[in-house]
């Protein structure tokens, strides 16, 4: 039998269009229509680009946000100030822009932030760029300003702590312990060896600690659900945002710091006082580390003056609160909390840093701008202290 090829043709290019169709409506798919959304969300800003990670509101209403270069080494702001609806370069332009600063004079790639007791802004500055080796000196410090003067008040190079595949990605600041204070970071580690790392704020002493615990490292075999996709952990090769020690958040008096990795579904928590304390050995801490149960893969956490642990949760496009005794609930699912980053509580909301940054691996990028800071009302907490 003689084939048609008039009719061979036309089924192809029928099957092609079809394809086609199918991966450009894949493309611009970016909601996950399977959620069910549980409060509501505000969108407090959008950006344009790059993705921000860090997000600070103070009791005045102050805004920062950080925009880290890890990840896409831009020419914009790495800190800025949200002022009348418009983000501003803070505390300075030659500060958060790429200027003739040296490294150690300017914010190179900034990560995680924080307020402390007395209200004074704090960073990690991870000091990496994508695309260039290694962490410069001087680039990778804890910077502390005050907001009255707008002035960078404290500033501490991560050296002896430092390297060279380091991601210092988050951190607290603990009054309590140490004559200025106690800085605690986390090291996810762009490597293998995260760990924390503990700074005197009077000294600039500092330490890693704890490295290659099963509470600071990745977990292994650790499978996730990621926009629907599910996707195992497998070390360098893995698709998905990977590491160990990531989110951290201090009680409200400071005597304990809930920890976990990225890589995890456990918590944990440690006493200040011996995490402050340079005089115990790995095996000292490790014997008072406490596994406070299983959640959900986490990257940022935030606690309220009631002690309730606010964490992301990228798989669920949620934010879940974790309560004194262990329980959980739902603050706010909403399918466009894609990858909730940063989150900082405040008295009556919680504010989110949306990133997409699950949307980034293995040399892909589907991320699709505007980035997004949100945020969701949750009840009104009583003499509030948002330092935490």
């Amino acid at each position: 039998m003689t084939k048609n090829p008039l009719k061979r043709v036309s089924i192809t290019a029928l099957a092609a269009a079809i394809l086609a169709l199918t991966a450009n409506a894949g493309q611009a798919e970016t909601i996950d229509r399977s959620v069910v959304p549980i409060g509501s969300i505000q969108e407090v800003a959008a950006f344009s680009g790059p993705g921000p990670s860090g997000i600070v509101v103070t009791l005045e209403g102050r805004t920062f946000v950080g925009f880290p270069r890890h990840a896409d080494d831009h020419a914009g702001m790495t800190l800025g100030e949200l002022v009348d609806g418009k983000l501003v370069p803070y505390p300075s332009a030659d500060v958060s822009l790429p200027s003739g600063l040296s490294d150690a004079k300017r914010l190179v790639s900034l990560h995680g932030m924080t307020l402390d007791k007395r209200g004074r802004l704090w960073l990690i500055d991870d000091g990496k760029r994508a695309g260039k080796p290694g962490i410069p000196a001087g680039a990778a410090k804890v910077v502390g300003i005050d907001l009255s003067s707008n002035s960078i008040v404290t500033s501490i190079e991560l050296k002896d702590a430092l390297r060279q595949d380091s991601h210092m990605n988050d951190l607290r600041i603990d009054l309590t312990h140490g004559s200025q204070g106690t800085a605690y970071v986390a090291d996810s580690s762009f490597g293998d060896d995260p760990a924390l790392v503990v700074v005197d704020l009077a000294t600039g002493k500092q330490r890693r600690v704890l490295a290659g615990h099963p509470s600071i490292v990745a977990q292994k075999d650790f499978v996730t659900q990621l926009d629907g996709v599910p996707m195992r952990y497998d070390g360098k090769n893995t698709a998905f945002p990977h590491g160990g020690v990531d989110g951290l958040a201090l009680t409200p008096d400071s005597s304990r710091l809930f920890y976990s990795p990225l890589t995890s579904r456990h918590l944990w928590s440690l006493p200040t006082a011996a995490l402050s304390d340079f005089g115990l050995d790995d095996r000292q801490l490790a014997a008072q580390i406490k596994d406070e149960g299983e959640k959900v893969m986490v990257d940022g956490m935030d606690m309220d003056a009631q002690g309730r642990l606010y964490m992301t949760d990228a798989e669920h496009h949620q934010v879940l609160r974790r309560w004194p005794d262990g329980r959980l609930d739902v603050v706010v699912r909403d399918p466009r909390l894609v990858w909730p980053d940063g989150v900082f509580v405040t008295a009556d909301s919680v504010y989110v840093t949306l990133g997409q940054w699950s949307r980034m691996g293995k040399g892909l990028d589907t991320r699709q701008p505007p980035y997004l800071l949100v945020k969701a009302p949750i009840e009104a907490t009583p003499q509030f202290d948002a330092a935490q």
